[in-house]
């Protein structure tokens, strides 16, 4: 299991300085849709300056028509992240067109897709897809690794569930980790260390827990010395 750090702090400047914090630990940092937006391609170089060894996890759950989400995906290629995710929902042809359009490059970045987001309650997932949470997922993540991704999102209940019905190479990557108990904010399927190991999972997203601490880099530490 690895450990990924969510920068989803309010300006690059608090990003950054907390990768200096914790620059000398071995772990993924994942920049999301806002960081992305208001930052760009620069604050991926910024953060590769402070330690070229972390390796980043592109969160941008690209949706759209097949054609352009394969548009994207290569675009993402020259950014040098080592993984980005897609949404499992846009479709089996969308999610090959993905894996297709990558197949021309030597190297790639994991993809993976994302099942059901965790801030989903069991009712509001059925309002929008009409089955429970558990078999959609499964779905989902049959679909990916039929299309030909590396892994999926998904919550720590779900990721055993997952690697039973495809593979246990096939990846799963859990947000809404609270590694200590802390309060889940607008996360509902969260998970402690403990269980996500135990649900077999390869990387748990851990944000809030860490970046609001007193002593981040502690905090980390602690975490990597659970898995």
């Amino acid at each position: 299991m690895e450990l990924c750090v969510a920068l989803d702090l309010p300006t690059k400047e608090e990003n950054l300085a907390l990768v200096e914090k914790i620059k000398e630990y071995d772990v993924w940092l994942k920049v999301g849709l806002r960081s992305y937006i208001r930052d760009g391609e620069e604050f991926l170089k910024e953060i590769k300056k402070i330690n070229p060894d972390f390796k980043i996890f592109l969160d941008l759950k690209l949706y759209d028509i097949p054609n352009t989400m394969a548009d994207a995906a290569e675009s993402i290629m020259g950014l040098g992240v080592d993984m980005f995710n897609v949404h499992a929902s846009a479709g089996r042809r969308a999610m090959r067109s993905v894996m297709q359009r990558l197949e021309k490059y030597e190297k790639r970045p994991l993809v993976l897709a994302v099942t059901a987001l965790t801030s989903f309650t069991e009712d509001e997932f059925r309002a929008v897809y009409e089955k429970d949470i558990a078999p959609k997922a499964d779905q989902f993540a049959k679909d990916a690794q039929e299309s030909g991704l590396d892994g999926v999102v998904c919550s720590a209940y779900e990721s055993a569930s997952i690697k039973n019905i495809t593979s246990k190479e096939f990846m799963t990557l859990t947000p809404g980790i609270r590694p200590f108990g802390e309060d889940s904010g607008d996360q509902k399927r969260v998970a402690d260390v403990v269980f996500a190991q135990e649900q077999l999972v390869d990387f748990i997203v851990v944000g809030r827990p860490i970046y609001q601490a007193q002593n981040p880099a502690e905090i980390v530490s602690k975490i990597l010395s659970l898995i």
